[in-house]
């Protein structure tokens, strides 16, 4: 039965890294960056890895302490700490889910501006297209020609790394039962899926593909969110009323 919870945690991590990457801050930037500035695509990859791993690494350290809190609760409360991990992971897709009715979605961060302060956006259809992306890119220190390739590769590497995949942090919480050998596991998968996501879409862009739409994903990524993580709430619920009526 373990076994087959951590699948389907696993499975849902993956889901959610790999469809966080695919919303255009995590690719985007560096493809119309290498447009202006004349990389290689096998440079712009490397430097899509390289900010992808800063990215991956601070949240794995956020997850870490997610972590290591649940072992702390998971001690003192024990079988009852089961009910508590489904319940939140519920509470948590049911603000996902009303963020997606409020048409909110989930939020993301812009590139650093020269002319005014950083904006986020909320992921909805028709207010940020990729056309308003490449305006603020052009404007942006990122993108000048003035500046040398590790500058811009950096602020590239910082733009990522402050925005960690906090939509991943509850699948953390989901695997505290499987201690230090579930985050291990988990972090391997964040790795992977965002990873996987980021490269992906670069690539394809790069190549040419840059009429995939993937402004109807961003739309939806809310709701996506929030049925994954009431369902995955729900399977702890459920698994853990089994043990209790099977003691």
């Amino acid at each position: 039965m373990h076994s087959t919870v951590l699948t389907t945690i696993a499975a849902t991590g993956f889901t959610v890294a790999f469809f966080h990457a695919a919303i255009p801050t995590h690719w985007l930037p560096f493809v119309l960056v290498s447009r202006v500035r004349g990389w290689s695509r096998g440079k712009t990859l490397l430097v899509a890895l390289f900010a992808g791993l800063g990215h991956v690494l601070v949240t794995s350290l956020l997850g870490l302490a997610i972590a290591w809190l649940g072992f702390e609760l998971d001690e003192h409360l024990g079988h009852s700490f089961s009910w508590i991990i489904g319940g939140a992971l519920m509470l948590v897709g049911c603000f996902y889910l009303w963020r997606q009715f409020r048409g909110k979605g989930v939020c993301h961060h812009h590139v650093p501006e020269t002319t005014h302060k950083p904006s986020e956006h909320c992921g909805h259809e028709g207010e940020h297209d990729p056309s308003h992306w490449e305006e603020e890119l052009t404007q942006s220190a990122l993108a000048t020609k003035r500046k040398s390739d590790w500058t811009v590769i950096s602020g590239l590497f910082v733009m990522l790394t402050l925005s960690p995949c906090e939509a991943f942090l509850p699948v953390y919480l989901s695997g505290v039962q499987f201690g230090w050998r579930g985050f291990l596991i988990l972090s391997a998968i964040l790795a992977a899926g965002a990873l996987a996501g980021m490269l992906l879409f670069t690539f394809l862009t790069l190549v040419g593909l840059e009429r995939v739409n993937l402004k109807r994903v961003e739309r939806w990524e809310a709701g996506l969110l929030g049925i994954l993580f009431c369902t995955l709430g729900a399977l702890f619920i459920v698994i853990e009323s089994g043990h209790a009526h099977a003691h």
